[in-house]
């Protein structure tokens, strides 16, 4: 787990102990399925994940004659033992936020602490930072054993302005905008809404507990 000013990522001359070729889903279960494991990743063009590390679509590590480098990152696990290795998206995603999306309540948890209570729009858990390609979670690291979490409350009129800011990251801080980042995540809301989990639609879903898995495999860059 990688702390403030710590370098992150080690020098190895190791193979490889699986390849994973896709997205960002298909690396999380891969992950899960094999803790520890040193991963080669080769993305493809659904892949945010590949952004928040640095790697090309398409393209898996680059080694030199000395070998590479390697990352030991983070999984989200979801109380249904799903993994996601970019983030969960409880709502209507904010880059969709238009002025009549209906709003949900939602009690949120972190560390057992209560952050938010009230109607939003989204609840966005991440352990990466980009969403189809927009900066949603500057703050986002995908080895610092956290999860960064932001809860969507913005009014209806200002919400075609914080579409716009999104690519650029320049969203964040927004007095509508909760910011919190913790290990444990307990959301409920009051009544069932969209899920998504490394970019694919779950169930709709009421209540979800999400935690972070640190250091839970080791990418080969």
């Amino acid at each position: 787990m990688i702390k403030p000013g710590e370098e992150w990522g080690v020098p190895t001359s190791a193979a490889a102990d699986l390849e994973v070729v896709g997205g960002d889903a298909e690396l999380a279960a891969a992950a899960a399925a094999r803790p520890g494991a040193l991963v080669s990743f080769r993305p493809d063009t659904t892949s945010d994940f590949a952004g928040a590390v640095g790697l090309g679509i398409g393209l898996g590590p680059d080694r030199g004659p000395a070998g590479g480098v390697e990352l030991a990152l983070d999984l989200l696990r979801l109380d249904d033992n799903r993994t996601a290795v970019n983030m969960v998206v409880i709502g209507t995603p904010p880059d969709a936020s238009r002025r009549f999306v209906r709003r949900f309540g939602a009690n949120v948890r972190i560390d057992e602490r209560p952050v938010f209570h009230g109607p939003c729009t989204a609840i966005v858990i991440a352990s990466g930072q980009f969403r189809h390609g927009l900066d949603l979670v500057p703050r986002g690291h995908p080895g610092d054993g956290r999860a960064e979490v932001q809860i969507y409350a913005v009014p209806a009129r200002e919400r075609r302005a914080l579409r716009a800011r999104l690519a650029t990251g320049t969203h964040v801080p927004h007095p509508a905008i909760t910011q919190r980042s913790g290990r444990h995540i307990s959301v409920s809301t009051d009544r069932k809404v969209a899920l998504e989990v490394d970019g694919r639609a779950g169930p709709p879903a009421d209540r979800l507990q999400v935690e972070v898995v640190p250091n839970a495999f080791r990418l080969l860059l």
